[in-house]
């Protein structure tokens, strides 16, 4: 059967609408080599048909997987408190974790680590973990590109993010675009309903993006 392994990985740390997801896989070894043969990938370099083929896929063969949302709020509530992205990935995957680990056996976990400093991230990260006795936690850059375990994560927190952003556009429309900060159909949507949906819940507040977008907002307003 083999060891098994954790891999985590994360999808919408940018967006300036829309959430953060963080996605927990966990596979034995032969089904890593087998996901890595049917050509699981970092999620980027997947077409959004691709990824909803393989997510079906990833979640019929792994052990179990797990996901986390965190929503514009909670990100802006946290950042607000001194708690930066790095951290609350941290605390996300930390939340994976405790809940597939029920310690029965040894877990190699693998993540893609999201801070230049991966000493201080993965020490920030042991520290919210209740069992560490039966894991071996390997933090890594571009883990998503080098494990199979972690690009299946990433699929899965990549799908999860189209999904809540095609909710979103029901309920906005498809002006709203990606989300992201360098999307200029997302940055027009912005400018142009800062104000009407600024209690919704979808902007990141605490974004540059969002600021810049409310001070011409209130400029405008003034003149």
């Amino acid at each position: 059967m083999g060891k098994l392994i954790l891999g985590i990985d994360d999808a919408g740390r940018g967006p300036v609408i829309g959430p953060m997801l963080l996605a927990g896989c966990l596979v034995r070894e032969s089904v890593e080599r087998e996901l890595k043969s049917l050509g699981v990938k970092d999620s980027k370099q997947l077409t959004q048909k691709r990824r909803e083929f393989l997510e079906k896929v990833i979640k019929e063969k792994a052990e179990s997987f797990e996901v986390v949302i965190l929503y514009p709020e909670e990100i802006d509530a946290k950042n607000a408190e001194g708690t930066k992205l790095n951290e609350l990935e941290a605390l996300a995957a930390a939340k994976i974790i405790n809940t597939l680990n029920t310690g029965k056996e040894k877990i190699k976990v693998i993540l893609d680590c999201p801070s230049v400093s991966i000493n201080n991230w993965r020490e920030f990260l042991r520290l919210q973990i209740e069992n560490l006795s039966n894991l071996e936690i390997v933090c890594e850059h571009k883990a998503d590109r080098n494990h199979a375990s972690v690009s299946a994560a990433s699929i899965l927190a990549k799908s999860q993010r189209e999904r809540e952003m095609a909710r979103l556009k029901k309920i906005y429309g498809e002006e709203i675009g990606s989300g992201y900060c360098s999307d200029p159909q997302t940055k027009k949507f912005l400018e142009k309903n800062i104000k009407n949906h600024n209690s919704k819940g979808i902007f990141r507040k605490t974004w540059s993006t969002w600021k810049k977008a409310n001070s011409n907002s209130e400029q405008k307003k003034l003149f």
